[in-house]
């Protein structure tokens, strides 16, 4: 299990440095000039020179990468071309933002998605079961940020229970901005959740067929009891793990679904760095949600190999 271990560390490490490798040199050799953005294309040669000499754009890409790795190793992710000011400091309110509405999300899909799962799995073949399945299908089907406009039109237009647009932060009203959220938090949920609910229906399902399953039944056991005493133990086994790796994606539809519902979070900041060329605060922003990704990954798969027996010293 140790062996196990310090490989799948080793992978990760390995990873997240492919990831940094990629992130600096997608946005270092894209075309256009971070200059051009700060300085206006009126500026003179002798101007760009001077700020690309000041920024570091003037040594090799390897240098400047190292010297971008190095420092964000020592907690210093570079500072904002477009803002002047350190990139973390820039991101932290932002960031804030993102993970509240992330960890809403989350919320959301397990308080959704468990009960659907369970009341679908105990009427397999029932009216409920057929509804519930094919409104799975359906919202399996709609990327969030189209169930995001449709939520803003229904009831930020239509029924007028938010004003789209008018996000609060916590500093000034804490309950103001979770009611804001609970909409693009649903946008973000509904799609997981409907893939969670079966999930979790088809690992029920395929709990009830095992023979321990006759036995508590011979012995006199309702199906309630059943359910909650011995299915459930097992079934939750490849949810909960599923759901611990669903938190990278979360995390990635939270900043696309920002977009649609104006929230001033990490999405926002790294659409309009990009329109930027402001390169640190776009590397910071990709390499930390793809450092989530991994990371989630790695979590998710040490948690099934404990929660699940047979994949221990594997």
């Amino acid at each position: 299990m140790v062996k196990t271990l310090a490989k799948r560390m080793g992978l990760l490490l390995l990873t997240l440095l492919l990831v940094t490798v990629l992130a600096f040199l997608a946005f270092s050799i894209i075309p256009g000039d971070p200059t051009s953005s700060i300085l206006g294309v009126d500026a003179t040669p002798e101007q760009v020179a001077v700020l690309r000499e000041q920024l570091g754009l003037d040594l090799p890409i390897w240098q400047r990468y190292w010297n971008w790795l190095s420092q964000a190793f020592a907690g210093d992710l570079g500072t904002s071309y477009n803002f002047r000011m350190p990139v973390g400091q820039l991101m932290a309110p932002k960031m804030s933002a993102t993970l509240l509405l992330a960890a809403l999300s989350f919320v959301l899909i397990v308080v959704i998605s468990i009960p659907l799962g369970i009341l679908s799995a105990r009427h397999a073949g029932g009216w409920l079961d057929r509804v519930v399945t094919v409104a799975d299908q359906v919202t399996m089907s709609i990327p969030n940020f189209v169930v995001g406009i449709a939520l803003t039109y229904l009831f930020g237009l239509v029924l007028r229970w938010f004003e789209p647009g008018s996000y609060t932060s916590a500093t000034r009203d804490l309950a103001e901005q979770l009611r804001y959220l609970i909409f693009p938090a649903l946008a973000v949920a509904l799609p997981r959740s409907a893939m969670t609910v079966k999930m979790l229906r088809g690992s029920i399902l395929s709990e009830m067929g095992q023979d321990y399953i006759r036995t508590a039944y011979s012995k006199g056991n309702s199906q309630s009891s059943v359910l909650w005493r011995h299915v459930l133990r097992n079934a939750m086994i490849p949810v909960v793990t599923f759901l611990a790796m669903a938190i990278a994606d979360i995390v990635a539809g939270s900043i696309v679904v920002e977009q649609v519902f104006a929230v001033p979070g990490l999405g926002q900041l790294l659409i309009s760095s990009i329109g930027n060329r402001d390169y640190p605060v776009v590397q910071a922003i990709v390499v930390l949600v793809a450092a989530v990704v991994v990371v989630c990954n790695f979590a998710a798969d040490l948690l099934y190999r404990v929660m699940d027996p047979r994949l221990k010293g594997r």
